[in-house]
């Protein structure tokens, strides 16, 4: 199984939303709550090549983006094939 992270923010709507569809799926994932941690939302930043806005999602280490970008895979049945 792949290795997926998220970083988020408590009350993001795209954050729960993207998660939501992650555990749907019943996959499990490593989430990074930044609220207010600028040297954690530094981090995301250089990982996700410069997006800043949240959440960002990682697969095996590579940069997805963020929650239209994971339904967008998932609608174009290509997200099942990152997860395997």
């Amino acid at each position: 199984m792949s290795k997926v992270e998220i970083y988020t923010w408590q009350y993001c709507p795209f954050c729960i939303r993207a998660k939501s569809l992650l555990k749907k799926k019943n996959i499990n994932f490593t989430e990074y709550k930044i609220d207010g941690d600028e040297d954690a939302r530094t981090l995301m930043t250089d990982r996700a090549d410069g997006r800043r806005t949240l959440p960002q999602i990682f697969i095996d280490n590579e940069g997805i983006g963020g929650c239209d970008d994971l339904y967008k895979l998932e609608n174009e049945n290509k997200l099942d094939a990152l997860l395997i």
